[in-house]
């Protein structure tokens, strides 16, 4: 039912819990009776075996504000009529979620600007000003 999340590193399906609920919203008598919202964790403790300390605490940082009281990253997903789409879809969302959270914060280079960018920046300055200096009626 639960598949590994192919991310690198793969994290097993054992890390995961899944809980189904019903779906709040419009859907008739569909929604009153089946539980097709899924609930989708992931254990990021057991997680540092796998997938190494650096990786788990990067992700906990990044995603500070989708984990639950335990520690847990947690994905809901509600928007499909099946139970069999939303999970898959949850699953979707995590792996993206972790994917983008796993990658280092490459810190930016300090450049100059170049010679011909600051006459352009001035020139513009300067246009700018005429502009604004021929729309009031002063001549200078």
């Amino acid at each position: 039912m639960v598949r590994d999340l192919e991310i690198p590193p793969t994290l097993p399906a054992r890390l995961l819990s899944v809980q189904f609920s019903r779906s709040g919203g419009p859907g008739g008598q569909n929604v009153n009776k089946v539980e097709t919202k899924v609930d989708l964790r992931l254990d990021l403790d057991a997680a540092i075996e796998v997938a190494g300390e650096e990786w788990v605490e990067r992700v906990r940082s990044k995603l500070a504000s989708r984990l639950d009281a335990d520690g847990r990253l947690q994905v809901v997903c509600s928007e499909h009529r099946e139970q069999s789409r939303n999970l898959e879809t949850a699953l979707e969302r995590m792996e993206a979620l972790l994917r983008d959270a796993a990658h280092p914060v490459v810190k930016r280079k300090r450049t100059r600007p170049t010679r011909a960018s600051r006459e352009r920046r001035l020139q513009e300055k300067r246009q700018r000003s005429q502009v604004k200096r021929w729309r009031s009626g002063r001549d200078e």
